[in-house]
């Protein structure tokens, strides 16, 4: 049989039959609350995508000649020689970009020190911080004169941002007139000495951190962009020469597929806002885009599933064609990172790279339905909140007005808000939770933002999404008495398995220890049992239609004796009644756990 008859076989099946059958599914629930996604980033996603539903948009087409990134590792390091021993120990395990702070090198001898056995070459440097990036910048010039190093093979970039930086430091470098100036004084440098080196890196990142959205991120990046290229071009440089050497660099999170789309409209929309300015070259649409791990996402207990994290972050960023990624070390949320856990870092990379050939296939999720749509979802959505801000008069009247620091809170507050509920899972710290492990003893350092803060612009916070939890655990983790919950199990077994299990996890996010039982064969056994156990919370675990019975047994033998009697579930019409005789809470699937835990460890002193 040929595969023409083969194929005739099945015909195709339209839109309409689909929706059918999935409505005939659904038994009358309601189509959109069941199946459709209503994302934090102000649109819906749809259940499922089909050939049809890419007619209405442009697909966008990768200049690329491959998908390959460079393996960037980030050293925070300021001490000079420490920082030239770990990059050496990330090029001997195949790094071939290199993110250096500057800020200790006063002088041609300690660029020497710090650059010391590199070759600069074959491994990219990106300067990510200095006291003047014109002073770093012409110290590097001196160095390739120096060394008489072919110019044109130094690759690399400045970490030159001082409008997104505000957002961090609360002020400017200099004045704004003078910034636009500086921008242009830059790209003629660099031009003139060093022409593959990227001078300005928009941080979008900061917002990321911050907790925005992955639109919000998009948006306020490419509005920085803009501002800078239109800063620059004022001040004499040419558009081309802006856009070729500019870097936008992101934080990819835990969305796997938003975060591909988000690359992927960054290049659409970067393009979109270039042609404004006429540019005499193509070069001008040829934005290097760089990626790093999000800090917004990362834990301190349960840390080991950060690699997880990352390994997906790192596939978001390869599949959507990111031209520099760095993976930051499972162990960053508290404390310095070590050879070992940066070697894991950095070997993540190489796996995706050399053994599933992620940089073979130029943009490989092109013609996908899903990601197709994304992509066009978070262009529409982006560019509506970048017009926003152009009619507020730019990145600059919004940040100094206090604009993009509102919106950027309003999401960040949902987001916690939905951690605190558990909507949002954090697995090992909010769900699931390694009962037995320890942490306060291994922090060493956390990654928060530690600038001196000026005054002139409101800054952005940089709390991590899982900190509020954490700090309640390591509250208890520190005190001298740790709470006891016991878990008095009775009546049907499915169902006092199913809430003894979620007062678990309830109680085990924040440390306390639990005793948990298989069930008691009398009321009067589960009671007894508890008191022995001299815990500070008895939380009864049976079923809705037993716990009438069960609160009325165990409440004359416990009450009194012990400060927080707690049912696990909510059986709404005996609420009331069982409050009466002294139930204290209800823990269930709606309970702001978060806040709940705060309470307890409040009631107990701790």
């Amino acid at each position: 049989m040929n595969d023409e008859k083969l194929f005739t076989q099945f015909p195709p099946v339209p839109t309409e039959l689909w929706e059918e059958a999935i409505r005939v599914d659904l038994k009358g629930q309601d189509y959109d609350k069941k199946l459709v996604w209503k994302t934090i980033e102000g649109f819906n996603v749809r259940p499922y995508y089909r050939e049809e539903n890419l007619k209405d948009i442009v697909l966008n087409k990768s200049n690329k000649q491959d998908n390959s990134w460079d393996i960037r590792q980030d050293i925070f390091e300021k001490d000079i020689l420490l920082a030239n021993a770990i990059a050496q120990q990330g090029i001997k395990r195949g790094v071939n970009s290199l993110g250096l702070d500057a800020t200790n090198i006063k002088s041609e001898k300690d660029l020497e020190l710090l650059l010391k056995d590199i070759d600069i070459t074959k491994v990219k440097i990106n300067f990510t911080g200095a006291n003047c990036f014109w002073e770093i910048t012409n110290l590097f010039i001196s160095f390739v004169k120096s060394h008489n190093i072919d110019k044109d093979k130094v690759y690399g970039s400045l970490n030159f941002d001082p409008f997104v930086k505000a957002l961090y430091s609360g002020g400017f470098c200099c004045e704004i007139p003078e910034i636009g100036k500086r921008a242009a004084e830059l790209i003629k440098l660099v031009k003139e000495n060093i022409p593959n080196f990227d001078v300005i890196t928009i941080n979008g990142q900061i917002f990321n951190n911050a907790g925005s959205s992955i639109v919000q991120e998009l948006a306020y990046s490419l509005s920085a962009a803009n501002e800078y290229i239109y800063c620059a071009t004022s001040n004499g440089a040419l558009a081309h020469s802006v856009g070729y050497r500019m870097v936008i660099s992101f934080a990819t999170g835990s969305n796997y597929f938003m975060e591909i789309a988000k690359i992927r409209a960054a290049r659409i929309l970067f393009k979109r806002i270039m042609e404004q300015y006429n540019p005499k070259c193509e070069t001008a649409f040829d934005v290097f885009i760089a990626t790093q791990s999000s800090f917004y996402n990362k834990t301190i207990y349960d840390p080991y599933v950060n690699m997880l994290r990352t390994t997906t972050e790192t596939m978001s960023s390869a599949i959507a064609g990111a031209d520099s990624i760095s993976v930051y070390p499972f162990d960053c949320a508290f404390k310095e990172s070590d050879d070992f856990s940066r070697r894991i870092a950095s070997n993540q990379q190489i796996l995706l790279k050399e053994e599933t050939y992620l940089d073979k296939v130029v943009d490989p999720s092109s013609g996908s339905y899903y990601i197709e749509n994304l992509t066009n979802s978070i262009c529409e959505a982006a560019w509506n909140i970048f017009k926003e801000i152009e009619e507020k008069g730019g990145f600059l009247s919004a940040i100094k007005e206090g604009f993009i620091q509102d919106e950027i809170e309003k999401t960040s507050s949902k987001r916690s808000n939905d951690a605190a509920m558990r909507k949002t899972s954090i697995l090992g710290t909010n769900q699931y939770p390694n009962l037995n492990e320890k942490m306060s003893e291994k922090i060493s350092s956390v990654c928060e933002g530690v600038e001196n803060k000026k005054d002139n612009i409101r800054t952005l916070s940089t709390k991590r999404l899982s900190q509020d939890f954490e700090t309640l655990r390591l509250n208890v983790e520190k005190a001298d008495k740790k709470p006891k919950v016991f878990l008095l199990t009775y009546g049907n077994l499915a169902m006092r398995k199913a809430r003894s299990g979620f007062a678990t996890n309830f109680f085990g996010i924040a440390g306390y220890d639990i005793i948990d039982n298989i069930g008691f064969s009398s009321i009067e056994e589960g009671a007894n049992k508890a008191l022995e156990s001299k815990s500070d919370i008895i939380v009864l675990c049976s079923s809705d239609d037993e716990y009438k019975e069960l609160v009325q047994g165990v409440m004359p033998l416990l009450k009194d004796k012990v400060k927080h009697i707690v049912v696990a579930g909510y059986p709404e019409s005996e609420v009331e009644n069982f409050k009466q005789q002294g139930i204290t809470d209800f823990i269930h699937v709606r309970t702001n756990a978060l806040e709940s835990l705060k309470n307890y460890n409040k009631l107990l002193g701790l």
